[in-house]
């Protein structure tokens, strides 16, 4: 379960840039190609640090357990359940034992339950579904191995990059690049703002566009 790579990696100084520039980087990952959405998401808080992984399709109910009781501090324990909602594979006791341990978030491939109550905590949870079933106890299952969720590879050692509108793997070797980047784009959005508020925004690009792709304007 640990992710072998020390600490986790913040892509972004706390508070309000560091949400901004989560987004962007949602955004400029999923642009490139180099990672996919899984939606919707229901998600209780947020977090960035490095992924460990738990791999199988309704894994076994002391797998997950495992995964929290070797999970380094800071590390996000990622579950692929195979996206399966019939049975959760955390709730309120088991993320609550996640957070007392320094686990920096989870994120499950499959339901939660205890949902309301997860909400309203401060540990960030990401999961495909909910149910109020619980979990399922004679699966199969590895830890600390590559997974696929909904399309996205997440390998251990990633950088889990989330917020409400949802979540990427980050390679741990593109990193920088990625933040970088990320903040390029946070300096021109900024700047397209200003110019929104103060009316001073040049539209004629839109008429030239749809000219250009043949529309009657």
């Amino acid at each position: 379960m640990k992710s072998g790579q020390g600490h986790p990696v913040l892509l972004a100084p706390e508070g309000e840039e560091r949400l901004r520039l989560e987004a962007l980087v949602l955004g400029h990952l999923e642009e490139a190609g180099q990672a996919h959405f899984f939606v919707p998401l229901r998600l209780a808080g947020k977090d960035l640090g490095e992924g460990a992984d738990g791999e199988a399709p309704q894994p076994a109910f002391e797998i997950s357990h495992k995964a929290i009781d070797t999970a380094e501090p800071g590390d996000v324990i990622v579950v692929d359940a195979g996206g399966f909602n019939d049975h959760a594979i955390i709730g309120e006791l088991m993320s609550a034992r996640a957070e007392q341990r320094g686990v920096g978030g989870m994120v499950i491939w499959g339901a939660i339950r205890d949902s309301a109550e997860l909400r309203q905590g401060s540990f960030p949870v990401f999961a495909s579904g909910v149910t109020h079933r619980g979990p399922y106890k004679n699966g199969p299952g590895e830890i600390n191995v590559p997974i696929n969720m909904g399309g996205m590879t997440v390998y251990p050692g990633d950088i889990i990059v989330g917020d409400a509108d949802g979540l990427v793997a980050v390679p741990l070797e593109h990193a920088e690049a990625i933040l970088a980047s990320a903040k390029a784009i946070l300096a021109k959005e900024e700047n397209a703002m200003k110019q929104i508020k103060a009316g001073t925004v040049d539209r004629s690009w839109v008429d030239k566009a749809l000219k250009e792709k043949g529309y009657k304007v």
